[in-house]
């Protein structure tokens, strides 16, 4: 494969060490929790007073949120997001709200509705249903219901993102949550964006709170003066949203602990090296985001890295675009289409971009990923906002055991058994054999009781 300006790694299956390569891959596509740049070590040392690393600094927020209530979640908004809000101002009022949606731009909330009528499509089509199971004397049924009150972490730093609004609170809308709170960071991005606010109006949801950061996900999963305990926090944010999310973990369900942004492209010789880079600049844009594009035609992949080069100098975040690419890429020249499939299936990607002639048959060969998007004509974009499923996917390899947000993680499910004494009696004998074997008498005798009972 040729050079070019792009500083992105190369990885040459029939050259290199695929093994070590690969396993280098994943270390830089992990989330590292420890990890942190000089500007963000002294800013927690102007903080803290000291050089705590992220973990630190999350047990640390979480154990005062969880000791001091609202005013350790007020003080660290004011020490961190330089905030100053109180008890009364910390929560978006519903005519803030209101206002935000008159004024909101009328093809926004358009564009609104027809994707949260996409999502709801998608979502009702996957939702849970029970199930009841007839046998002789008694049945079994699965019972799903939703969960009561859930948190939604929407983030704020560089950009508003009215999108994650929907891809989080649409899917708990349709499993039936009633009561959703949003958190996000007292920025221009975040809890003071007019358009996040709208679409928020839009949706229904009127419990918004004017917090980010670890103190936002302490105080969902503790509760705080004025704000219940939810049961479940779900959207994405940055590294101190993932740490924090899981510390309480236990405290409440989670959906995911997320890293940075990701794509795997495969192409092959049919594949528009056009689009290719764009569709990596799209990921990498994140800043932090991983692109990694594989294939077995060495001129494609080179066409590709050369369009990346002239699409980085044409756009507004090229520059950021173009240090994620140098910093998490990765350019792979496969042996074949097999390999191919084996690798990225190894990567196990949050989003998988399968834009070859035989893109359905090659999916087939990738169970391990987070959202699989097919041909050339199905950008991730179109996941990330409108098609239907959510766009909160899994990331760094957590694919393999992981799956994407939708409808269903928003439903708890129990199992009811109903037996008559002569469908009891069909179960007893086995019951006594395994409880004798096990040596758990009172269970034996809590059924021979009933065999007993004349009545």
């Amino acid at each position: 494969m040729s050079g070019g300006n792009l500083k992105i790694v190369r990885i040459d299956s029939r050259r290199d060490d695929i093994r070590q390569a690969m396993a280098q891959l994943r270390q830089r596509l992990s989330p590292q929790g420890n990890v942190v740049s000089e500007a963000g070590r002294q800013r927690t040392i102007d903080v803290f007073g000291e050089a705590l690393t992220p973990v630190e600094v999350v047990q640390r927020i979480c154990r005062d949120v969880g000791r001091d209530g609202l005013d350790a979640v007020l003080d660290y908004s004011a020490r961190i997001d330089r905030a100053t809000l109180t008890a009364e101002t910390i929560r978006v009022p519903r005519e803030e709200l209101a206002e935000a949606h008159a004024g909101a731009d009328a093809e926004l909330l358009e564009t609104v509705r027809r994707i949260r009528s996409n999502i709801e499509e998608f979502q009702r089509a996957i939702l849970h249903s029970d199930v009841r199971i007839e046998r002789p004397g008694g049945y079994l049924r699965q019972r799903y219901r939703p969960l009561r009150r859930v948190g939604i972490c929407v983030p704020g730093g560089a950009a508003a993102y009215p999108s994650t609004v929907l891809m989080t609170a649409v899917p708990a809308q349709v499993a039936g949550v009633e009561q959703l709170a949003v958190v996000a960071p007292p920025t221009k991005f975040g809890s003071y964006n007019a358009d996040m606010l709208a679409v928020c109006h839009e949706l229904g949801i009127d419990e918004v709170y004017r917090m980010g950061g670890a103190q936002a996900v302490a105080a969902l999963a503790y509760g705080v003066q004025g704000i219940p305990r939810v049961d479940k926090i779900v959207g994405p944010g940055n590294l101190f949203v993932a740490l924090a999310k899981r510390h309480v973990y236990g405290e409440v369900d989670i959906d995911s602990i997320a890293g940075p942004s990701e794509v795997v492209v495969i192409v092959d010789a049919s594949t528009r090296a056009d689009y290719t880079a764009a569709d990596l600049i799209a990921q990498a844009e994140h800043a932090p985001g991983a692109s990694v594009l594989i294939g077995w035609d060495a001129a494609a992949l080179d066409s590709a890295v050369a369009e990346l080069d002239r699409q980085l100098d044409t756009l507004e975040r090229g520059d950021l675009a173009r240090q994620s690419l140098e910093d998490f890429g990765a350019v792979i020249l496969a042996r074949d289409a097999d390999e191919a499939c084996a690798l990225a299936d190894e990567i196990a990607p949050e989003h998988l971009h399968i834009a070859t002639e035989d893109a359905e048959r090659l999916a087939e060969q990738i169970p391990h990923a987070g959202a699989i998007f097919l041909g050339n004509y199905t950008p991730v974009a179109l996941g990330d906002y409108a098609a239907g499923p959510s766009h909160v996917l899994p990331t760094s390899g957590t694919a393999r055991f992981a799956s994407g947000l939708s409808a269903n993680d928003f439903l708890r499910s129990g199992s009811i058994l109903h037996f008559d004494r002569q469908g009891m009696t069909n179960l007893a004998g086995d019951v006594r054999t395994l409880a004798t074997k096990e040596g758990l008498t009172a269970h034996r005798a809590s059924v021979e009781i009933r065999l007993d009972d004349e009545d």
